[in-house]
């Protein structure tokens, strides 16, 4: 992310720009479990395109959220992971998680499976 000399920014502007994109949050909850390749990043968010999901991953790699390993075989295989600064950010959507279940709840909404033995399961 740019960020202008002297300029002071607002720390939530800059948390929601780094994992505000429509699928971003949703790729880092499903990496905190550990290391995915593409296409089960795809089957994990079936809505998006290929395309966007490429453009998601592409942004949180710049960012430095994410880190692409790509393996030369034939078909190259690529593998995405969280960073140091991926794994910081897991409290924040842990606790979007907890809090989506909460409106959820109120609302009579159902819950994924995604979000069940979620502490358990992260780090």
């Amino acid at each position: 992310m740019d960020e202008e000399e002297g300029m002071a920014e607002c720390p939530v502007r800059v948390t929601v720009k780094l994992i505000g994109g429509k699928y971003k949050s949703v790729i880092l909850w499903n990496l905190r479990l550990g290391t995915k390749r593409f296409s089960e990043i795809q089957a994990l968010v079936p809505e998006a395109t290929g395309k966007m999901i490429t453009k998601q991953l592409r942004e949180l790699e710049a960012d430095g959220l994410i880190s692409r390993r790509v393996y030369p075989v034939v078909p190259p295989r690529t593998e995405y992971s969280l960073t140091e600064l991926g794994l910081s950010l897991m409290p924040v959507i842990e606790h979007m998680c907890s809090w989506g279940i909460s409106y959820m709840d109120a609302h009579g909404m159902a819950v994924a499976d995604c979000a069940r033995g979620r502490q358990a399961s992260g780090p």
